[in-house]
């Protein structure tokens, strides 16, 4: 029997975790549900999820701080829940690894597509794929089928998103991509002309994976005016 997609929902509402937890259901999906940043925090790091829903604003530990400890240890994928307007708490969860995230109120239909979204590309991303051995681009190893990144031999801690990124421009090395274009193959959706989402998780990707030394990207570079390309000498 096929293992279900286990989801756990850290969200004091607990009318909303009722609503989303008839969808999940539904869906055939498992679910486990936190009402406190504390309880929250618990499960996520003791338990084997492949998704977690976080909300930022939550009793006793805040979300931010749940997915800072979270990145610690996991990559699992992690769609961050935001009040209206605050794209400062958007910006701030992407930059501590939250692979998506969703502005309440929100629609069910809307939060649906999105962890299927992210559920698909983390269990089945590019399955044809799977069937290449490594990527091996000036000192940086690709792991397609065991999704791991070395650097000079060294372990890159990547999160869904951030691999998925990667691995899209670097198996395309030397084409030029948009930032719809890379919206839509990455993320899986329509373009939502949301740049600062692609710009934050490039920006994060660089900080992991660019020589320390040099002036200027040498892995991910900007061709100004149309968007980024894998460095075709990689």
């Amino acid at each position: 029997m096929q293992e279900k997609i286990k989801v756990l929902i850290i969200d004091d509402d607990q009318e909303l975790c009722s609503i989303i937890d008839k969808y999940l259901k539904n869906a055939d999906y498992a679910a486990e549900f936190a009402h406190t940043g504390a309880g929250g925090l618990k499960l996520a790091l003791t338990g084997d999820y492949h998704l977690i829903v976080l909300d930022i604003m939550l009793p006793q530990i805040d979300g931010l701080s749940i997915l800072t400890e979270i990145r610690k240890e996991s990559v699992v994928p992690v769609l961050m829940l935001t009040a209206k307007n605050e794209e400062a708490d958007k910006i701030r969860g992407l930059q501590l690894g939250a692979d998506d995230y969703l502005t309440k109120p929100f629609s069910m239909a809307e939060l649906m597509a999105r962890i299927e979204s992210l559920v698909r590309r983390y269990t089945q991303f590019n399955q044809a794929d799977r069937l290449a051995k490594t990527l091996t681009l000036n000192h940086l190893s690709i792991d397609v089928q065991n999704r791991l990144v070395l650097l000079h031999g060294i372990y890159l801690e990547l999160t869904v998103k951030e691999f998925d990124l990667l691995y899209f421009l670097a198996s395309h090395k030397g084409q030029i991509f948009t930032k719809r274009q890379i919206y839509q193959q990455v993320w899986g959706e329509a373009y939502a002309y949301d740049d600062n989402n692609i710009m934050s998780f490039i920006s994060k990707l660089r900080r992991k994976i660019e020589p320390k030394a040099l002036p200027a990207p040498f892995f991910i570079q900007t061709i100004r005016g149309v968007g980024y390309r894998f460095n075709p000498r990689g």
